[in-house]
């Protein structure tokens, strides 16, 4: 027949996800701008500003991937299609990784040069202490009072060895279903998710103990900035994970095919390794190279 597929290739049929995906992160990234800085009918600090477009964006994934398992289990995903898959999920967590090199590059920018290296007529630094950047430890803030960095071997040394565990449970859970060991699998997956849980819960706590603004100094930005994010993601992909659960607990997944499960736990690694990086350089070394002249230093 004139109208049979004679290619292992999947011809996406015409879908108006991306089109709504779209409009929703501009109306979450105007929200966010809304309450960063007043826009139109969204005053400052606005806590709803980005709500209708983040509703609106999870409303928008729900169907695109339900979407996608359909078409899996249409039999559209052919190992050829599941290669491009794989390289797609490849370049997406390349395209993380730069997104956090930006983060890293403003603190390192900070810690070596020292001082924002500002325009006269844009900028005073003498009248705008939140500007200085590292040459004065502890880091004057806009409010006259000085930064307290965090002890790194306290609530960030416990937050490191609950993301390293967690990258050992969600392993096993995919080894364990490679194995066709559903049961262990589950129980993986179980504990990643109450890891995962409990790093965000104590990274609320460390942050409600801070004893710096993100908004009175170049540190507090580079900080919060660096750690917010990376928090966001680490919940992102806890939910994920929640999704493979319950794709599992419902009979989903098979040891042969669970591309879900397999980009999940890459997402995972990837939350992993940049949490290193940030327990490295944003927490530890500060401490150690300007940790004597900083009286207080942190909680």
């Amino acid at each position: 027949m004139a109208g049979d597929v004679k290619h292992d290739y999947h011809l996406v049929k015409p879908s108006p996800w991306p089109l709504l995906g779209a409009a929703s992160i501009l109306a979450m990234m105007l929200g966010m701008a809304g309450y960063m800085k007043g826009l139109w009918f969204i005053p400052q600090h606005a806590w709803w500003g980005p709500l209708p477009g983040l509703v609106a964006l999870i409303f928008v994934l729900i169907g695109w991937w339900g979407d996608v398992l359909k078409e899996s289990r249409a039999g559209d995903h052919k190992e050829v299609v599941q290669i491009s898959l794989r390289y797609g999920m490849v370049l997406f967590i390349a395209s993380e990784v730069m997104f956090f090199v930006a983060w890293f590059w403003e603190f390192f920018e900070m810690a070596i040069y020292h001082t924002l290296r500002a325009n006269p007529d844009h900028a005073d630094l003498a009248n705008n202490p939140g500007l200085v950047g590292w040459s004065e430890w502890p880091v004057p803030q806009t409010d006259g009072t000085r930064v307290h960095p965090f002890d790194p071997f306290h609530l960030p040394l416990i937050n490191t060895l609950i993301l390293l565990l967690s990258g050992t449970t969600v392993t096993w859970a995919h080894h364990a279903l490679q194995a066709g060991d559903r049961n262990s699998a589950k129980i993986g997956l179980l504990l990643t998710i109450i890891l995962g849980l409990s790093f965000t819960a104590l990274q609320v706590v460390e942050y409600s103990e801070a004893g710096f603004g993100y908004d009175k100094s170049i540190y507090g930005s580079a900080f919060f900035m660096a750690t917010g994010f990376h928090g966001a993601h680490v919940v992102i992909g806890t939910i994920m994970l929640m999704v493979c659960l319950g794709r599992l607990m419902a009979g989903g997944m098979k040891p042969e095919k669970h591309l879900g499960f397999e980009f999940a736990a890459w997402y995972w690694h990837f939350v992993d390794v940049v949490w290193l990086f940030l327990f490295a350089f944003v927490y530890v070394a500060p401490h150690i190279v300007w940790g004597s002249g900083a009286p207080a230093a942190g909680h």
